[in-house]
């Protein structure tokens, strides 16, 4: 199939990618807009928002499993990687999802789960049915169990939950699931295992997405023999150097195959969600020949506080800079709190989230951003708050997310956050994203893959962008401060008698600079 050619908001340089700068928006499919009633998101409610991506300014949509599944992991329980599930809508909608996008200037990426399948896959109920050391049992993790008569696990590994990583069957073995019994581990030494990833890259290629985020991109491998774990806190998904569950030297001919599928595929893109031992070994994730970005994480689980954010940014720039490839922030976990909350909740969180937001859209590389952060949802008690339908427009749940009611839990406080109550709102956090991402798209004060930081007042920093020039300061102090020497070109919050008001970041430029940077 001929791909298509989509546009871009701004010309790269031969030699730069697309991807080395972007905004990609994080949808949950489930969660971002129901199409047809029935309490569920889906692709089609996806494509009857693509204006609102469009507004916002984002360049590239990264969307969620919306794959064949029993859904009791949220779809990354995938019984079948090359077919929709029907909840969700077909091939036919996702083929003019993919049209629409790509018309608006936008690129797509698709999840990929290579470390294991739901139970409900063609493969494991093969497996199931299948005797010990049949080839249908090569495919995943079957092995005979220890102590007497086999009636302890295979060796004392824990799931990332804290939960037992080993199910026996009625046969008297035991399977492996790192993730949860529903998510069997597959075997990566298993030929068929790798011909069939490929076989799952191209039938999506072949159909105009422009890459993949690899979920647990630090799993697959697993090491010869299975050792023991040494005795670590139950549910940490790394444990440290000593862990042989995850970021085996074997995982890094995975991730080699799959760039060589993507490279037969211009301007395509693989981005690993990757928890590696250490900065080192995360580090050769980005090799030329292994993933383009890799996601981190650090600044996302950092507090609010001057110093060890700086600390913090510092690391990961150094982490890219050593790896040759460009860094890529990730504000919120897919499955975490949102930094509204994390930041406290109420008014100084939101107002926290606003200033971060400037932070990370002000540095070199590329952002990850979860949808609804842009409009300074909280979490509202829910758990997983980044899960929770995205408020659309109306004065009551399930503000437009659904025509349907039933199942479908929205904040009643969400009233004043919806989209329609920001758009128009110049003040509101959608405005400022939509102005944030307007100014880094379009000025060239922007450009550079290096910040020099400049000296500040206790509990502030300010950096500024090298070779491009924009200033940004945050104040994470209890009061307002001087603000470095400039044009402010943006705010999270209004200044106090000139200066940056307490828990605000703002966007300067100098004079020379600020005649430069337009376009």
């Amino acid at each position: 199939m001929v791909r298509r050619a989509i546009g871009k908001r701004r010309p790269e340089p031969a030699a730069r990618g697309w991807w080395q700068g972007a905004v990609f928006y994080r949808v949950h499919v489930r969660s971002f807009a129901d199409s047809d009633g029935d309490g569920v998101g889906d692709l089609e409610g996806i494509r009857g928002r693509l204006g609102y991506l469009e507004l916002l300014g984002v360049d590239a949509l990264s969307l969620t499993p919306f794959y064949l599944s029993p859904a009791v992991a949220d779809g990354y329980d995938v019984a079948g990687p090359r077919a929709v599930d029907p909840v969700l809508g077909n091939l036919e909608r996702f083929d003019e999802l993919v049209a629409d996008v790509h018309a608006s200037g936008i690129r797509l990426l698709l999840d990929l789960v290579p470390n294991h399948t739901s139970d409900r896959h063609t493969w494991f109920t093969a497996a199931l049915a299948a005797p010990p050391g049949s080839s249908e049992r090569e495919r995943y993790h079957f092995h005979d169990g220890t102590g007497p008569g086999g009636e302890l696990p295979p060796n004392n590994w824990i799931g990332t939950d804290g939960a037992p990583a080993w199910t026996r069957l009625p046969d008297g073995q035991w399977y492996l699931h790192l993730f949860g019994p529903g998510q069997p581990d597959l075997n990566w030494t298993n030929a068929e295992v790798h011909a069939d990833l490929e076989r799952t890259l191209r039938f999506w290629l072949d159909r105009g997405v422009d890459g993949f985020r690899i979920c647990a991109a630090q799993g697959m491998a697993k090491p010869a023999g299975l050792p023991d774990m040494a005795a670590r806190a139950a549910g940490t998904p790394l444990a440290g150097p000593d862990d042989p569950r995850f970021d085996n030297d074997g995982v890094h001919e995975i991730h080699q195959m799959i760039r060589k599928v993507l490279a037969e595929y211009p301007d395509t893109v693989a981005v690993g969600e990757i928890r590696a031992r250490d900065e080192q070994r995360f580090a050769r994730y980005l090799r030329r020949d292994e993933l383009h970005l890799g996601l981190d994480l650090r600044l996302g689980q950092t507090r609010f506080d001057a110093d060890a954010l700086q600390a913090a940014i510092e690391r990961s720039l150094a982490l890219a800079s050593s790896a040759g490839a460009p860094a890529t922030w990730a504000p919120a976990g897919h499955a975490g709190v949102r930094q509204v909350t994390r930041f406290g909740g109420g008014a100084d969180g939101r107002d926290r989230a606003r200033a971060m937001a400037l932070v990370e859209l002000a540095l070199p590389g590329a952002i990850w951003l979860q949808n609804g952060e842009e409009l300074g949802l909280d979490d509202a008690g829910l758990g997983e708050g980044t899960r929770a339908p995205i408020p659309w427009e109306g004065p009551e749940p399930p503000f437009g997310f659904s025509g349907a009611t039933a199942g479908v839990t929205v904040p009643r406080e969400w009233a004043a956050l919806t989209v329609e109550a920001q758009l128009e709102d110049s003040s509101s956090t959608l405005s400022l994203y939509r102005r944030a991402l307007d100014l880094r798209r379009e000025r060239t004060a922007f450009d550079g893959d290096e910040i020099e930081w400049y000296g500040a007042p206790p509990g502030c920093f300010a950096f500024r962008r090298h070779p491009g020039g924009l200033v940004c300061a945050l104040n994470t102090s209890a009061a307002p401060v001087p603000l470095p020497p400039g044009e402010v070109l943006l705010s999270s919050a209004p200044l106090v008698d000139g200066k940056l008001a307490a828990g605000a970041a703002a966007w300067l430029v100098s004079g020379r600079s600020a005649a430069a940077s337009g376009r």
